[in-house]
């Protein structure tokens, strides 16, 4: 079976780990993606530390591809407008067009974020913002899934992307195989913050790392905030600002996102009934399970689970989308 099919596409000065992040990520899966670069012309480009890329596909190869990548480039310099007349032709044939960190500039000059919700790399969320009033730039998130065009902050928020496409392809249990093939955190939701700000390191010794070890092993048990920090052995207050300031997120609101993704492994991975997958998942009755994961998801477990249990014929595409963005 031919993989889905992924065009990078690697503009003038681009940043050579964001080239090849995609890459890592998704070829770590196999056959499940086959994966292309392509570039303007075929006279190649030089990447950000200087080395000539000059044996990539060209453009023509994006008509094909089911996605779209646009990696982080010298975006100052703009786009040939055969290069956004071919990222519009990708979009309009309902095919699926991500960019990572300034890439998102290319889909600007595009057109492909009019009207939308993006980001970018936060130190340049002012200037998209400025130079294309027609988005509205979210400046606080990793990234933004807006269905067919999907675009995310900086470097790290790339990973994480490709995770969420794989997620949405594949299912979590393939996601979270991807995140252990290339040593990354299975699940950083689009919607936490891109960049906190500590004006203190953290002192040896106080990661909170063995807190969310044991509340990921106790799901099923009603953890509440006092539990959380009594196993941390800290105040509540004290808890709450350690925990945020390793991961981005209010504890509580972690550990939703955890019982929600425990949630989606059981449905994939067994035959539990939808009220034993509420109860294993912490999330307590089957009408609870329903609701948050709905509103997370954009769909309902049992449509989930039918798309990606392992018993499934087929994995979803893109053109049937499995989650709201954020």
């Amino acid at each position: 079976m031919t993989g889905h099919r992924v065009s990078i596409l690697a503009l003038d000065g681009v940043l050579s780990f964001e080239l090849g992040m995609p890459l890592t990520v998704l070829q770590s899966l196999g056959d499940l993606y086959s994966v292309s670069v392509v570039t303007p012309t075929d006279a190649g480009v030089t990447t950000d530390s200087g080395l000539r890329l000059s044996s990539a596909g060209s453009l023509t190869e994006l008509a094909t591809a089911d996605t779209v990548i646009v990696p982080a480039y010298a975006f100052e310099r703009g786009i040939p407008e055969d290069v956004a007349e071919a990222l519009r032709t990708c979009h309009q044939r309902s095919r699926r067009v991500v960019s990572l960190c300034v890439g998102a500039f290319a889909l600007a000059q595009s057109g492909l974020l009019t009207g939308r919700k993006a980001t970018t790399h936060w130190i340049q969320t002012e200037r998209l913002a400025r130079e294309h009033p027609d988005i509205t730039v979210d400046r606080d998130v990793l990234f933004v899934d807006e269905e067919t065009v999907l675009t995310s902050a900086g470097t790290s928020a790339g990973i994480d992307l490709c995770l969420h496409l794989v997620r949405k392809d594949f299912g979590a249990a393939t996601a979270n195989q991807a995140a252990r093939n290339t040593v990354a955190a299975p699940h950083r939701d689009g919607g936490q913050a891109q960049f906190i700000e500590r004006h203190l390191p953290a002192a040896v010794g106080t990661s909170l790392a063995d807190t969310r070890t044991w509340a990921l092993k106790h799901l099923a048990e009603p953890l509440l905030l006092r539990d959380l920090a009594d196993h941390a052995r800290l105040s509540q207050r004290t808890f709450i600002r350690r925990f945020i300031a390793e991961t981005g997120l209010p504890p509580m609101k972690w550990l939703q996102l955890a019982r929600i993704d425990h949630a989606k492994q059981l449905l994939e991975g067994s035959d539990a009934t939808i009220d034993t997958v509420a109860r294993l998942s912490g999330l307590g009755t089957a009408a609870n399970l329903r609701t948050h994961f709905t509103q997370h998801c954009g769909l309902p477990p049992s449509a989930y689970r039918g798309m990606y249990s392992r018993g499934s014929d087929r994995p979803a595409s893109p053109e049937q989308p499995t989650s709201r963005g954020r």
